[in-house]
């Protein structure tokens, strides 16, 4: 899974990965196939709800976006409105950038 290999190699230290997620939980924010840059996120980066984040909850990896926060603690969901949980903030390694 694209997901799994990005998450990783941004959590040990890659400053951004290309990948080609599968699936259409994110239409039309992000397509089947669509060419996606993730950006490793930084200790002192500000989250917002909206962003487009590649994330851990509950053992699953998400590329996803935040629709709420809540101190240290995001709730990730997909596009269509279905709710994946909440994870902490040290689980979300990177952020979807347009070029």
């Amino acid at each position: 899974m694209t997901e799994t290999w990005a998450y990783h190699q941004l959590r040990d230290g890659a400053e951004q990965v290309t990948i080609r997620p599968r699936g259409h939980s994110m239409e039309p924010l992000i397509c089947d196939r669509e060419r996606v840059t993730i950006r490793r996120l930084r200790d002192d980066d500000t989250l917002e709800a909206g962003d487009i984040v590649l994330a851990r909850v509950r053992g699953r990896i998400y590329l996803h976006k935040i629709t709420a926060i809540d101190g240290q603690r995001v709730q990730i969901s997909n596009n269509h409105g279905r709710v994946n949980g909440w994870t902490n903030r040290d689980r979300v390694v990177g952020r979807a950038v347009r070029p």
